[in-house]
């Protein structure tokens, strides 16, 4: 997913402060808060209170993001799925790190309103780190504490999101795009759209300097292709493209242990699918290949909000989404330019129609 500073401050009209400061969501539990944001509180007033929380931080070195303005998503966490999953400790308080299967570590952002989440998928002889999050926190810290296995990075896309800590490590496999070798310059706009009032839960890491704050740079070592493989030593991998979120979404496929690592083409909550990058037809085809998977599926690993799901979502996924592509799901605004479409418990944020 990313954003920009405009559809951000698009998201937070409709709403005056009190009410974004106060109000829970209603609606289905487990709700995504990417989608909620479009109805909350006047932007001016908002970055005005906000600001005074950061200027008014009650500890030394610590940036403090919401004090008394706690943004609605924020209330609604630890989200319940979690209480399931075993937690190991994480060497920055900033993540908090999740067994999600065996040999596979769900690395989970909850202070930031993306919820991102990477994985670290442990091998015999070496690990593949499947997105680098926000780059906001110390991820390779926490990932030299969990694992002595020389770590590869894969990237589920490289939406700013998902490759934040990039730059840290020396092996990066990305698919071969334009798209891909684009987003490796690194950006500044869309680092800091993320910092928007309302975008956090809690005080960001010390040592972070928010003026600052862009996606670095990063080199791609090895270009990867649809149905390559990454031997682990003991599990393999398969690259399956699945464009449609971007041109170089991509998930893992680990067949020996039915796990499929989905990345942005499917976790539970409003799908963003509005970007201009955004191929809504390849995105349809990615989704049926997907969903011809899920007999031969354990588990699903998505890289927002929750890091585990069922299977069967799957087929469910790839029905709703063409009743939706066919006309029959009714399209609701949401915001200037943006429209939604619920079907079968899924929701789907795309471009209006023009």
């Amino acid at each position: 997913m990313r954003s920009s500073v405009t559809e951000y401050k698009r998201k937070l009209q409709g709403r005056n402060c009190a009410q974004y400061a106060g109000r829970r969501k209603a609606g289905r539990p487990g709700y995504n808060h990417r989608f909620l944001f479009m109805r909350r509180a006047n932007i001016l007033g908002c970055v005005v209170l906000s600001l005074a929380a950061m200027v008014s931080a009650p500890r030394a070195g610590a940036q403090t993001i919401q004090n008394s303005l706690t943004p609605d998503w924020c209330r609604e966490l630890p989200r319940p799925q979690y209480k399931h999953l075993e937690r190991v400790p994480s060497a920055d308080p900033w993540f908090e790190v999740y067994r999600a299967a065996p040999g596979v570590y769900a690395i989970y952002e909850p202070h930031q309103f993306e919820e991102v989440i990477s994985f670290l998928i442990l091998g015999e002889k070496r690990a593949v780190l499947f997105d680098t999050g926000m780059g906001i926190g110390d991820l390779k810290r926490v990932v030299l504490s969990l694992t002595p296995l020389p770590v590869v990075v894969l990237n589920s896309h490289t939406h700013n999101d998902h490759v934040g800590d990039n730059w840290e490590f020396d092996e990066i496999y990305g698919r071969d795009t334009e798209f891909t070798r684009t987003n490796a310059k690194g950006s500044s706009a869309d680092a800091q759209a993320e910092l928007a009032p309302g975008s956090f839960c809690g005080r960001l890491p010390a040592e972070f300097d928010a003026k600052t704050y862009a996606t670095r740079a990063f080199h791609i070592t090895r270009w990867i292709h649809d149905g390559d493989t990454v031997d682990l030593g003991g599990r393999v991998l398969e690259v399956i493209a699945t464009p449609g979120h971007t041109p170089d979404a991509i998930c893992l496929l680990d067949r020996k242990n039915g796990l499929l690592f989905t990345g942005d083409s499917y976790y539970a909550g409003p799908i963003w699918l509005y970007r201009p990058e955004t191929d809504l037809d390849a995105y349809v085809q990615s989704v049926e290949r997907l969903a011809a998977l899920a007999p031969q599926l354990r588990l699903l690993l998505p890289s927002h909000n929750v890091p585990v799901d069922v299977p069967s979502q799957l087929p469910k996924l790839e029905a709703a989404i063409k009743k939706v592509r066919a006309g029959i799901v009714q399209a609701v605004p949401v915001s200037e330019g943006k429209v939604q479409y619920r079907v079968d418990g899924f929701v789907f944020l795309m471009a209006a129609p023009k």
